[in-house]
């Protein structure tokens, strides 16, 4: 898988938010709350993370962009360590090795405490939420309370995917950056500049990525590109290796095991998807897969299926769909 966000240093999500951001920064009219908004792997948290690194006092490094820093920077490796004290990061909570559908209004609640401090190393406190689209309706008012209020030398920065599910009430005390989906030819330098990967296969990886350069990175890491390579091989073959698919299904045993499921079944789907798009009026089957194939992964772990069975149901679902194509 890529790097963290707030392990990138070399990659600048977009030239005309951080231009927006160090203007109001440097003039003195930093607004306290910034929802930044786009498609999933735009680049939002990794944005957040060179911002706060810049408003918790790492030295600029123009080298790499407007908000850029050196990863040796002290305050940058506090920040990468995860121990700076002046910032704090809401996310769904891991819980034996299983993530949290949502951001809990007990994480939420830390907001008000970590606010109501005055920062210990720099000038700001900072808090970001990544994603705002995981708080559940009772975090989601406890941030309102922390909105209404603005905290003195603080400053939020909210990830959102789909900034049309947030409260309006947290929307509209929020001041808002658009990141926009990138140009192919640019997925496509990222992915050879970042992984070394071939000039044809970032060109394929750049057409999968839908304008995502978190997606493209991904995409072009071993663990991904195998199992994008494998779905797409399951989709296009009369038929599934069911001994290929049992020694697969070993891989989801230990603690890695869940990682690894959800990347197959997101390439899975993704490929159904492809498919379903390309038989045009005549797949409706294909889209009936691919409906079923992506509630699956919430379903499975909702009643702790065995992940192993999980994969064997699917690959079953997708014989019967080529079967009746």
């Amino acid at each position: 898988m890529s790097d963290h966000p707030r392990d990138r240093f070399d990659l600048i999500p977009d030239a005309a938010a951080e231009a927006s951001f160090l203007d109001a920064f440097d003039k003195g009219r930093l607004h306290h709350a910034w929802l930044l908004c786009g498609v999933e792997g735009s680049g939002k948290a990794t944005f957040a993370y060179r911002a706060a690194r810049r408003l918790l006092g790492a030295a600029p490094d123009p080298s790499r962009g407007l908000l850029g820093t050196r990863p040796d920077d002290p305050v940058a490796r506090l920040v990468t360590a995860q121990s700076h004290p002046d910032l704090l990061v809401l996310e769904r909570a891991v819980e034996g090795g299983k993530t949290k559908k949502s951001i809990s209004v007990d994480q939420a609640r830390d907001l008000p405490e970590f606010f109501s401090k005055s920062p210990s190393r720099a000038r700001y406190r900072v808090a970001i939420i990544d994603a705002a689209d995981d708080l559940n309706l009772n975090a989601a008012n406890a941030l309102l309370k922390v909105l209404e209020e603005p905290p003195e030398c603080g400053v939020l920065f909210l990830v959102t995917h789909a900034p049309g599910r947030l409260l309006s009430t947290i929307r509209s005390r929020c001041r808002r950056l658009a990141f926009p989906v990138w140009p192919l030819h640019a997925l496509e330098n990222l992915v050879r500049n970042q992984t070394g990967v071939s000039s044809g296969e970032a060109v394929r990886i750049a057409g999968m990525a839908a304008g995502s350069p978190g997606q493209a990175l991904a995409l072009a890491s071993g663990a991904t590109l195998e199992a994008d390579q494998l779905a797409q091989a399951w989709v296009a073959a009369p038929a599934v290796d069911r001994a290929e698919a049992m020694a697969v299904a070993d891989r989801f045993r230990g603690a890695e095991g869940q990682e690894r499921f959800e990347i197959l079944m997101d390439r899975l789907i993704a490929a159904v998807k492809v498919r379903a798009l390309e038989e045009g009026a005549s797949g409706a089957r294909w889209a009936e897969l691919w409906s079923r194939l992506s509630e699956l992964p919430d379903r499975a772990a909702a009643i702790n299926l065995d992940r192993g069975d999980v994969l064997a149901g699917a690959l079953s679902d997708l014989q019967r769909t080529k079967a009746g194509a």
